[in-house]
């Protein structure tokens, strides 16, 4: 079996372990707010689609992410090569990333993500006779991203909650050309969320990027989460589970399927997330 395929496989059985073994615990979530707010609790939404944090509060993510692009779509000139035709390769990302975000507000919330070591395996193109190495390599720090996202609004019984974000990534690999950013980007948008007595939704809209989310808390431990997100044509969905391990530990685990040719077609991640 693969490296990467025994990565999954030992993740899925530490996730099952740690699920089936662990006492129940006091839910993580004030008592006392409205219907409404059950799913989710009081606090701002953030990047990592059912997860929310409160004013004070100090969150901290470690996961792993494993995706496989089976139609990598790229021409010789992205990859510093001669060339302009669109070719479709095959490429596999390992990463293991930190996420931290504090709620300095019940309005105000800042992000910080990093994959801190990364690694892309590329395999080009068959018919691609250009100059293209036929395997390309990888590895280092990733993606390298600051969130800030602002409350503008609180959801009522009768009204959506909105909230404003600006994302911003930094250009720390001008020298790779798959891993990594090596340019400055910044992203604005805005997030709209409302609860119901089915569960909680919220429609994400950015230049380019959106997302429809779908939040449901089944107990006092368990709490799952399904996105349909998407850029321009490349479209996937995610299911994505969360068990609480103890008042202030979470273990996440979701994964994700390409729904058109340009997405990622498996995306699986596991993680712990620690509340302070």
């Amino acid at each position: 079996m693969k490296r990467e395929k025994w990565s999954i496989v030992v993740a899925s059985l530490l996730a099952i372990v740690l699920a089936t073994g662990a006492e129940r615990s006091p839910a993580a979530e004030p008592a006392g707010l409205p219907r409404y707010l059950y799913d989710r609790g009081d606090g701002i939404t953030t990047s990592q689609f059912g997860t929310y944090v409160r004013e004070k509060e100090l969150l901290v993510y470690t996961f792993y992410e494993y995706t496989r692009f089976k139609n990598f779509e790229y021409k010789p000139s992205d990859l510093g090569y001669v060339g302009e035709k669109d070719f479709v390769g095959k490429m596999r990302e390992r990463e293991y990333l930190l996420f931290l975000v504090y709620g300095f507000s019940d309005s105000l919330a800042i992000e910080f993500e990093s994959a801190l070591h990364g690694s892309v395996d590329f395999r080009k193109d068959p018919g691609d006779t250009s100059t293209v190495p036929a395997r390309i390599r990888e590895s280092g720090l990733g993606d390298t991203e600051t969130n800030i996202r602002w409350r503008f609004r609180k959801e009522t019984e009768s009204r959506p909650e909105v909230t404003f974000y600006l994302k911003t990534v930094f250009p720390l690999q001008k020298d790779k050309k798959l891993l990594g950013t090596p340019d400055w980007e910044f992203s604005p948008g805005v997030v709209l969320t409302k609860g119901l007595s089915f569960g909680t939704f919220a429609l994400k809209v950015a230049p380019n990027d959106y997302a429809i989310d779908y939040v449901k808390r089944l107990s006092q431990n368990w709490r799952v989460a399904l996105s349909l997100e998407g850029a321009q044509d490349a479209w996937a969905f995610i299911g994505d589970v969360q068990y609480l391990l103890s008042k202030n530990v979470v273990l996440k685990g979701n994964i994700g399927f390409g729904l058109t040719k340009k997405a990622p077609d498996f995306a699986p991640e596991i993680g712990v997330m620690f509340r302070f």
